[in-house]
């Protein structure tokens, strides 16, 4: 769906519309990054990739950091993917070798059309309105960095396997 950089673009951003006041209240890059668990140097590259496309605004110096350039209703995850990522309109099929895109369709084709255009829909469709509600409406907490959850949930992660060298 989308890698390293737009994840943490999203954090960043998501984090700024979560303390969206008009824009007086602006935060670190330092800040960001520890929030969200991110390095550091990752945070400031990222964040004046944003600045220059002007999803943020930063001022240096004291009282200085990042704020949304624009209401959080007005950015779409869309923005942030486009910074990093690049549209896939190859029609190749993931197994290659002329099985899809010559004759009949793969055994994956239509689940992986249905996959990728709920991936657009989901970015064109949502803001970063939806940070912003749910910590100063909905009454979210970010919790601290280094907080383990009590319990496993859900992921929308690939699993990780590692498979033990004999």
């Amino acid at each position: 769906m989308y890698g390293k950089q737009t994840e943490t673009a999203i954090a960043a951003l998501s984090r700024l519309a979560e303390v969206w006041d008009g824009g007086r209240t602006r935060l670190s890059a330092v800040e960001i990054a520890d929030q969200r668990g991110l390095p550091r140097a990752m945070v400031a590259k990222i964040l004046s990739a944003l600045s220059q496309a002007g999803l943020v605004s930063g001022s240096p110096g004291p009282g200085g950091g990042y704020a949304l350039a624009r209401e959080p209703k007005e950015i779409s995850l869309r923005e942030a993917h486009e910074l990093f990522e690049r549209d896939d309109v190859s029609s190749n099929c993931p197994f290659g070798g002329g099985v899809c895109g010559v004759g009949e369709p793969c055994a994956l084709h239509d689940r992986l059309r249905a996959m990728q255009g709920a991936v657009r829909q989901l970015l064109d469709e949502t803001s970063l309105e939806i940070f912003r509600k749910a910590v100063q409406e909905d009454g979210l907490k970010p919790v601290p960095k280094g907080t383990r959850p009590d319990a496993s949930r859900e992921t929308y992660r690939a699993p990780h396997s590692r498979k033990k060298k004999a």
